[in-house]
């Protein structure tokens, strides 16, 4: 009976892992090329329930927040998709003293809650390196390794991948992208870390805003290189390369910096980028008319699934900021308009994407869910009846030969 029970065991296992992707058995962090960050600074936004028909509608399967949020979590299972959770900066200190508090954290925010809810990875931390709190750069490490070994322990690094996210601080000098190096003062905390990220296989995760660049340097950056339009765009010399638009640029930078440390084979991914549609007076840039025209052209060039200048074969993937307008967040007025959708559901302009309201899409949607859902629950019935009836009969004729 123990080997029918192993049996019985396997087989809804095994259907459980078909019923999470019907496409393929092999879990991954990112799927295609668009993603989207769910940031939620804000006391007007719809609810998780409402922010899920509003993705799946959109058809927008990658989603990154910034924290393990139950009712995120919650509203997410059984919905095809895909979430990076993450560990917020001001737990990095607990996550690095203690492995058994990295422990807790992984059973309460993962395995309550997977498989049901699609958690594709972990990102600890957000922009420590560079950051304005030091004493963060020297705990990072140590609670990456951490969040890694409380996943090994429960046998799920294989599908669950552990990273963490730098801003263009840590950066010496990226133009030309060439040149691009790492800050002295973080290269003794960056090492290291990159080291373990290649052992695990992890890329680098890199927040890149061409929006802010061309900010900071209006008179020197044509925005038409910024805004994916048409431009002379740059050449840079020493790589012998031509660029048309200022991403390439930035991911090809950070590839240069990866390189110069010994890093070469290790994949870059946009975790973070975008556009404000609204600024301050001195943000003349963020109008609605840039910021649409921005993520629409970012929607193409990632829908070609090309490479860049210098690493032509490794397909751009990057997460879009953000679902949102976030009217709580801090610093200037642009900080609270980078979202593709407006509070109350609605978009904030036009790039392709249906607002919070019912749609063929999402119905068509909602019934392909629904259908697979269907079908998994009808093939576990079967074998629930399948393995009975062999109980049943094993038994009878175990009884038989007892007699």
């Amino acid at each position: 009976m123990k080997s029918l029970r192993f049996f019985y065991l396997f087989l809804r296992v095994f259907f459980i892992v078909y019923a999470m992707n019907v496409e393929s058995l092999t879990v991954q962090a990112f799927t295609g090329t668009y993603g989207i960050n769910y940031g939620r600074l804000a006391d007007n936004i719809p609810s998780p329930d409402e922010v899920v028909t509003l993705l799946r509608a959109a058809k927008i399967k990658n989603v990154r927040i910034y924290d393990a949020d139950h009712s995120v979590l919650k509203a997410f299972g059984n919905t095809g998709l895909e979430l990076v959770i993450g560990v917020p900066n001001g737990n990095l200190r607990d996550m690095n003293a203690s492995e058994d508090h990295a422990l807790s954290w992984v059973k309460e925010n993962v395995l309550s809650f997977f498989p049901d809810t699609h958690i594709r990875g972990i990102a600890v931390g957000n922009e420590v390196l560079g950051g304005g709190d030091q004493e963060l750069w020297g705990v990072l490490l140590g609670a990456v390794k951490n969040v890694y070994k409380a996943l090994d322990k429960f046998h799920l690094t294989d599908m669950i991948q552990v990273s963490t996210a730098h801003s263009q601080a840590v950066f010496a000098n990226s133009y030309p992208p060439s040149s691009c190096i790492f800050n002295q003062n973080i290269v003794q905390y960056m090492k290291p870390l990159l080291e373990f990220f290649s052992q695990i296989h992890s890329p680098y995760c890199l927040n890149a805003y061409p929006f802010l660049d061309y900010m900071g340097n209006p008179e020197n950056i044509d925005i038409n290189y910024a805004l994916f339009q048409k431009t002379p765009g740059i050449y840079d010399e020493q790589a012998k390369l031509h660029y048309d638009n200022m991403l390439d640029a930035q991911i090809d930078a950070a590839y240069a910096a990866l390189e110069n440390s010994g890093f070469k084979k290790m994949e870059v991914i946009v975790t973070e980028t975008g556009w404000a549609s609204r600024g301050d007076e001195s943000e003349a840039a963020a109008t609605t008319a840039n910021a649409r025209t921005f993520n629409y052209n970012l929607r193409k060039r990632l829908a070609k699934k090309k490479g860049t200048p210098l690493r032509p074969k490794n397909v751009v993937k990057a997460y879009v900021f953000a679902v949102f307008n976030e009217n709580q967040k801090p610093g200037p007025t642009s900080e609270r308009n980078f979202g593709l959708f407006k509070a109350d559901g609605s978009i904030s302009y036009d790039i392709g994407f249906k607002g919070l309201k019912s749609s063929a899409t999402s119905s068509i949607l909602s019934w392909k869910q629904n259908s697979r859902a269907g079908l998994v629950c009808f093939l576990l019935l079967g074998i629930d009846g399948l393995c009975n009836s062999v109980a049943s009969v094993f038994k009878n004729v175990t009884n038989q030969r007892l007699l």
